[in-house]
């Protein structure tokens, strides 16, 4: 494999890593990625649901994440009506280290004591397709309303979907670049920025991300990333903390920018208790000390990812004003705590997906798995000859899956078309 990888890669990453764990990297593109999955405690269902019918696949915890696990082997997803219903969410097992990093935050002390981390407000910055986005969700306070933000506007809408599936209350997804949030005076007790990177780390699962890399992309990367907290930054609180990731091991876009973030705009790194059975790597920058977390291919179960926790620590006078309202410079996509809904409109995918639309608000009727996948196919149904006629919610396991019109001899689709699932 590593005649493939290209040579200036090699050349820099292997005296990086060190002769151990790069022939510890080497060996995995031997073997297959990985696969795993994050419960929603949202729509708690448990993993043996899922892996009913998919006897020979076992799974395994992953231990920094709560409800994650390692699945033997990687399932269709596409043909499992939970996957849809929002049960669980297929995620790379290494960036659910920001459950760990979230469940600390929200018990340590952070000194001095004129810092108070009390979270009302959390942004992710660059949030698609949504994976960490529904992880902030299920691991912090259900009261604090997080912003889910993707400045592509194709990708913003799948974020949007996985949102909606999720059934996520206090989300609002957003479709903007930093310096419009900077614009608009919005200010945030907390900000995840897991920043467009080299994509080193996706090597093993995207081949096609080796050809694209070259040093001169790197450079690019790490340029980018630091105007993308440059404009970001004042919306942070003064105490506040940003969650800094990336997807690639090299120390230009990983190290170097955690240090030009301290040194240039004024942030302390929090250290985050781990496990020295869970082998992550720490910083591999020479002269920089400080705590970092590394995930490399081999050495951790996963793919490659960095990240830092840092707190903002001085004013900065050209913050944004705290309150003022600006708000029309946000494009707001989803709000799923605002559902208007009247007797004579199509009701929103969402107020059927949204956890907290009462249960008694639409007739449901339950689907076996089969007439499930003929729904998520967009494929008319013939229901129960007792279903009430009008809008109906449809479920699977007791999940809610969409809305149908029935109309007695059948009940039409309204399931979004753009979500549906092709025959397979």
């Amino acid at each position: 494999m590593s005649a493939k990888l290209p040579n200036d890669f090699i050349e820099y990453t292997r005296p990086l890593f060190g002769e151990e764990r790069w022939q510890r990297f080497l060996d995995v593109f031997s073997k297959p990625a990985p696969v795993s999955i994050r419960l929603n405690p949202l729509k708690a269902s448990p993993v043996t649901a899922l892996l009913e019918q998919e006897e020979h696949i076992h799974c395994a915890p992953v231990a920094w994440c709560n409800e994650a696990y390692y699945l033997s082997e990687r399932p269709n997803f596409t043909l499992d009506p939970l996957f849809h219903a929002g049960a669980y969410y297929v995620q790379e097992a290494s960036s659910m280290f920001l459950d760990h990093v979230v469940r600390q935050l929200s018990t340590i002390n952070l000194q001095p004591s004129t810092f108070n981390l009390q979270l009302s407000t959390v942004l992710d910055l660059c949030a698609a397709p949504g994976g960490k986005s529904t992880l902030l969700r299920a691991a912090l306070p259900y009261d604090v309303w997080l912003y889910s933000n993707e400045p592509n506007h194709h990708r913003a809408n799948i974020l949007m979907e996985n949102i909606q599936k999720q059934g996520c209350p206090n989300v609002v997804v957003t479709n903007n670049y930093p310096r419009d949030y900077r614009k608009a005076g919005m200010r945030f007790d907390m900000i995840l920025a897991d920043v467009p990177c080299s994509g080193e780390g996706m090597f093993r699962k995207d081949e096609k991300t080796i050809g694209e890399w070259s040093v001169e992309n790197v450079m690019k990367c790490q340029a980018l990333q630091r105007s993308i907290i440059e404009d970001i930054w004042p919306c942070l609180n003064d105490g506040g903390i940003l969650v800094y990731s990336t997807c690639t091991f090299n120390t230009r876009e990983d190290e170097e920018n955690v240090q030009w973030i301290m040194e240039n705009l004024g942030a302390d790194i929090i250290p985050i208790d781990t496990k020295p059975e869970w082998n992550i790597t720490g910083s591999l920058l020479n002269g920089f000390n400080h705590p970092v977390y590394r995930f490399i291919p081999g050495v951790t179960e996963g793919e490659g990812f960095f990240m830092a926790v840092l707190r903002k620590k001085t004013h900065d006078s050209s913050q944004a004003p705290h309150g003022k309202s600006n708000a029309r410079l946000l494009k707001i996509m989803s709000d799923t705590q605002e559902l208007p809904f009247s007797d004579t409109t199509k009701p929103q995918v969402a107020e059927a997906l949204f956890v907290n639309t009462p249960k008694d608000k639409f007739p449901r009727v339950e689907l076996s798995k089969a007439d499930a996948l003929r729904y998520l196919r967009h494929e008319a149904l013939v229901l129960p000859p007792d279903t009430p006629k009008g809008f109906v919610i449809v479920t699977y396991m007791n999940l809610p899956l969409g809305f149908v019109k029935n109309i007695g001899t059948r009940a039409n689709n309204l399931y979004p078309k753009e979500w549906k699932i092709r025959n397979l």
